[in-house]
């Protein structure tokens, strides 16, 4: 296993080297990215229903540790626009981190696909310097979808962990805005 990885690393073109170390880097940085908003949004989440179910049991406003509440306490009067100011901030930072996980699913691709190419290219330049046979040709493309490969299993990670945060991040936003219609309505 070892020796064929070497031997990769030998054969292949330095630009399909870049291209598997960048893709390398993105899948890194995107489960850092996915693991610590996935975990913070469901913190964020459990808080916040328990906040709702302590308002539909009765309570009179919503929990302390509810984001809401950092907007009730600011505000004199408890108003819909002071409550929809509150869910616009909280639907910017609940979606933080959704946009580079949406980059990464839509470019990773293109970037294997580079990859690729430049390694066939360097391939096609190693047949016409030799007299080359099949096996130089079906070693070298081999070799070039290493690169393809790559950028669509980082590619797939990334659109995955983009739909769940997504999910998550729209269940939180529905239960501030239930919070924030139960307040209305027992103001009224």
């Amino acid at each position: 296993m070892l020796n064929n990885l070497i031997d990769f690393y030998l054969k292949s073109n330095p630009v399909t080297i870049g291209v598997l170390a960048l893709l390398a880097m993105y899948f890194f940085v995107l489960n850092w990215v996915f693991f610590y908003r996935y975990f913070s949004i469901n913190s964020w989440l459990q808080t916040e229903s328990n906040s709702l179910e302590s308002l539909l049991m009765g309570g009179s406003t919503v929990n302390k540790d509810s984001f809401l509440n950092n907007f009730i306490k600011t505000s004199n009067v408890i108003s819909k626009e002071v409550l929809a100011l509150a869910m616009l901030a909280a639907t910017k930072e609940a979606t933080k981190g959704l946009s580079i996980l949406s980059v990464f699913a839509s470019t990773t691709p293109f970037i294997g696909l580079f990859g690729t190419v430049v390694s066939i290219l360097d391939t096609f330049t190693h047949i016409g310097q030799t007299t080359g046979s099949m096996s130089v040709i079906a070693s070298g493309v081999s070799d070039a979808l290493v690169a393809t490969a790559g950028g669509i299993f980082v590619a797939i990670f990334a659109y995955t962990y983009h739909q769940i945060l997504k999910r998550k991040s729209f269940e939180l936003v529905s239960f501030l805005q239930m919070q924030s219609d139960a307040i209305l309505a027992r103001k009224a």
